[in-house]
């Protein structure tokens, strides 16, 4: 206190001393003034500190550093299928075959870019127009009408598509994780419960899990294939969906069920709309096989119609990767049949506030593609070939499979691959055969059994069928 006090009279003098020394007659003196000021220092800027210590500034020394929970991260699972495919990729047995990825390859093993494709790129790059700006937050525009008209039917036909709320998405995946997002959000939680259930598959896309789980939405299953039959368990399913929370939401795989290829019979559909439509829930399909399950677009669309037919306000995930062959451009829809163009216009506000932080808006070449095959009569109608020509390969490869199963010996009944339809066959076998698959064959699949007929071709189909022979031989492929 004494201190403050001497230092504070100090101070006025010489703050007097410099006003006199200004104001005073005459020039004052150059050093006068400095010796003036000098004196109005504080003295802790000036003295080396004859007083009371100064507090410390050093922050004390602490055991965390800002990279020192680097060294805590657990080391995250591989994917179980994009894990298989490196695997493929780095083994060098010339006799390697890979039916793990499901990616389509011609009749060489080679990837395939659709020839209506290529003609639209070409087109792309001549037209002066064009140009690499962002896309709005929900894409393109004229691309999400045609997904949409694509998808459910003419205008009309079967709903006014001034009614869907449609946007754009990276692929069906970034199409179910804002769709999951958006009914986390919005649905009413069914009494009792703190999340939103959502019944999905078993067996099913494996990425589904993990994307409703990251919505927090309560992730269930229901039955779907009966694995003593190899075939739907169609009583499984009805039962379980009967069993869940009215107002519950149902994935449903729109076509060309992915592993099993096992899809419900029409009048099977029928009947599953009119359960789900009693229980009050809510319907979220996934497409992602359309035209390329049967070669016939509209064919592969009668479920996802016939429900909106009978009124069924459907969610609907889309992806192009399969069907037009634009796997790394992640092109696809979410859409969501609404009642009105107002509540068209709040689900479709709300779609946008989930993906604006997400990923802001999606790439606009593959987009680009779709709206230009799809607006040209004569790109729609190469795709449709094109289309039917991949799915008449994968048919054939499932009949040449099953002949060459039976020709290298094997006893057992092969029927169910030849009735599935997809990319895939679910063969049946189980872990243990894949394994030693894999192992001894250098066969590289799923260890659930599931072939991706697209990797087979005439030069490896007889090899891969004494391979599977010799592993289901006197072993049973149903449980």
């Amino acid at each position: 206190m004494m201190f403050a006090l001497v230092r504070t009279n100090l101070a006025a003098t010489a703050a007097l001393a410099l006003l006199s020394a200004l104001s005073g007659n005459g020039n004052p003196s150059r050093a006068a003034i400095i010796t003036a000021a000098f004196a109005i220092v504080p003295e802790s800027a000036t003295a080396t500190t004859t007083s009371s210590p100064a507090p410390e500034t050093t922050a004390k020394s602490s055991s965390f550093s800002p990279s020192s929970y680097l060294g805590n991260i657990p080391m995250g699972k591989p994917d179980p299928i994009l894990g298989i495919n490196e695997s493929y990729k780095s083994c060098t047995d010339p006799r390697k075959v890979n039916v793990c990825v499901g990616a389509y390859r011609d009749s060489s093993g080679m990837p395939w870019i659709l020839p209506s494709v290529k003609l639209a790129e070409r087109r792309l790059l001549d037209d002066p127009s064009s140009n690499k700006e962002y896309a709005p937050i929900a894409g393109d525009g004229k691309y999400v009408d045609l997904a949409l008209k694509f998808a459910y039917g003419s205008d009309g036909d079967i709903v006014d598509l001034s009614n869907i709320a449609g946007m754009q998405t990276l692929s069906g995946t970034g199409a179910c994780r804002v769709g999951g997002h958006f009914l986390s959000k919005f649905v009413p939680k069914p009494p009792g419960l703190s999340r939103v259930p959502i019944y999905i598959p078993s067996p099913t896309w494996g990425n589904h899990i993990s994307i409703f789980e990251e919505t927090n939405m309560d992730v269930r299953r229901y039955r779907y294939y009966d694995y003593g039959t190899n075939r739907l368990d169609y009583h499984g399913l009805i039962e379980d969906l009967s069993n869940a929370p009215d107002g519950s939401v149902i994935l449903l795989h729109a076509c060309a069920h992915n592993p099993t290829g096992c899809d419900p019979t029409m009048e099977q559909w029928h009947d599953i709309s009119e359960l789900l439509l009693s229980k009050g829930h809510v319907v979220f399909f996934d497409s992602a096989y359309q035209g390329f399950a049967s070669g016939d677009a509209e064919m592969d669309a009668r479920a996802l119609r016939y429900f909106v037919s009978r009124g069924h306000k459907v969610m609907l995930a889309q992806s192009f990767a399969k069907n037009f062959g634009l796997y790394g451009e992640r092109t696809g829809t979410i859409s969501v049949v609404c009642s009105n163009p107002n509540e068209k216009m709040a689900v479709l506000s709300q779609l946008k506030l989930i993906a604006r932080p997400m990923y802001s808006s999606p790439p606009i070449h593959g987009s680009n593609i779709v709206r230009t095959v799809l607006t040209d009569p004569e790109l729609t109608s190469m795709y449709y070939d094109n289309c039917g020509e991949m799915a008449s390969r994968i048919r054939s490869m499932r009949e040449k499979l099953v002949n060459a199963l039976k020709e290298v010996g094997s006893l057992h009944d092969w029927g169910h691959v030849t009735e599935q339809i997809g990319m895939f066959a679910f063969t049946g076998m189980s872990a243990d055969m894949c394994d030693i698959l894999t192992a001894e064959y250098s066969i590289f699949l799923t260890r659930d059994g599931r072939i991706s007929l697209a990797g087979l071709n005439d030069g490896n189909i007889e090899y891969v069928a004494r391979a599977i022979h010799a592993v289901t031989d006197g072993k049973a492929i149903t449980s």
